[in-house]
């Protein structure tokens, strides 16, 4: 099995995602294939598997094609799958994960597929080398991904394992936390780079404010986690991974320091969870966090041109309607009132609640929190009165994501 040769590689992400993790993509120098609703595909190598994987902010898995074929029930799905020499790719004293996405009339049981393609692969690796690997859910070694719709199926080497929206730093996650890849998306979404002041009120645990200090320092995503599926693989390239994590080094090194950035919640222990959240993101130190109400966060002297960005509660997991109207209405007054000359973001999954803001926006992101769907409000924030309570609806802002050679 070469997996030298470009493949096909699938990059999936949350829905909603997608035009993000284009943008960085194609950022990276990569020509898209084809495009869907929560993935895109491109050809490449296990190389290039590696060097997505690092940096990719909005990504959850990065897959490598490793066989297609039509298959219309299990016996066929078995057949397949045990033709594919496994045993070159995965050593008996490995441990496997198999995870399938099913979409055909010949399975109504959603475990049947990925036993199947389980018992395929040990079956082999057994009949050539005479031991079977172990296998389970926790996708901490091997993991091989199917896909099988009508009458086709792929199989794929999934390189992440573990969703690359699990960065690791996340050890406090205090209470609804936003994921750190939606984080990314909207940190992208505002055009933040650390050329300018940020405010994060309401910073809950803190990914906002962390996802940005990694943007502004250019630091990869990737670097914050030790253990990828593809570095269980037999004979994997560890020369070229390590090159690519000391390049990925140097570059987070290289990055000059961002404008300050502020963070803050009236909740103790959310600012206990943030920092220590940061601290293991190794950003602590780019971070300004307090205890104060959203209205008493400090904001700098040169906040012109900076950004304010909050996500206050929905009325939907937690909060009463009652209450959040008047926070919603107060988020309005703090705008005009301590942040004239900068730029508001408000992201919030209730549309109904963002107009007591009171103040017109000048743009709508469209995004999705789980199941819910949101938006990403900008406010061109100026001195006096704007208030105008019908939002605008824009499309999304492309920015740029080009990447230093």
């Amino acid at each position: 099995m070469n997996l030298s040769a470009p493949s096909t590689i699938l990059i999936t992400c949350a829905r909603g995602l997608v035009d993000y993790l284009k943008q960085e993509v194609e950022g990276m120098g990569y020509s898209l294939l084809t495009v869907h609703r929560t993935s895109l595909t491109i050809e490449g190598t296990m190389a290039d598997c590696m060097k997505l994987n690092l940096h990719l902010r909005t990504a959850f898995s990065v897959l490598y094609l490793l066989r297609e074929f039509s298959c219309r029930d299990g016996d066929a799905l078995y057949d397949q799958t045990v033709k594919i020499a496994w045993e070159d790719l995965i050593s008996p004293d490995e441990y496997l994960t198999v995870t399938s996405r099913v979409d055909t009339p010949s399975v109504n049981n959603s475990m049947f597929p990925s036993l199947k393609v389980k018992d395929a692969i040990v079956d082999r690796i057994a009949n050539k080398v005479g031991r079977r690997p172990d296998s389970g859910a926790d996708r901490k070694g091997v993991v091989i991904t199917l896909y099988w719709r009508g009458a086709q199926g792929r199989l794929y080497l999934n390189t992440s394992g573990v969703k690359l929206a699990e960065r690791g730093y996340r050890r406090m996650p205090h209470k609804a936390p936003m994921q750190e890849t939606l984080a990314a998306a909207v940190m992208l979404a505002t055009g933040y780079d650390g050329s300018c002041p940020l405010i994060c009120p309401m910073c809950g645990s803190g990914t906002l404010a962390i996802e940005a200090a990694l943007i502004a320092t250019r630091r990869p995503p990737g670097l914050l986690r030790l253990n990828f599926s593809l570095t269980h693989i037999k004979n994997y390239d560890a020369d070229t991974w390590q090159s690519l994590r000391r390049e990925a080094q140097k570059q987070a090194k290289a990055a000059s320091r961002p404008k300050p950035i502020i963070a803050t919640d009236h909740d103790e222990k959310a600012i206990e969870a943030a920092r220590k959240n940061a601290m293991t993101a190794g950003v602590e130190h780019l971070i300004e966090f307090h205890v104060c109400d959203f209205a008493d966060t400090p904001i700098p002297a040169s906040i012109s041109g900076g950004i304010v960005i909050l996500n206050p509660e929905y009325g939907k997991r937690m909060g009463e309607l009652s209450a959040l109207e008047k926070t919603y209405e107060r988020i309005g007054d703090f705008f005009k009132q301590k942040c004239p000359g900068s730029t508001g973001y408000l992201f919030t999954g209730n549309l109904d609640l963002a107009k007591k803001v009171g103040l017109k926006t000048s743009r709508r992101f469209p995004f999705h929190n789980a199941d819910i769907e949101c938006r990403l409000l900008k406010y061109e924030l100026y001195k006096g009165s704007r208030r105008d309570t019908t939002p605008a609806a824009e499309p999304v802002r492309p920015y740029n994501l080009k990447q230093d050679p």
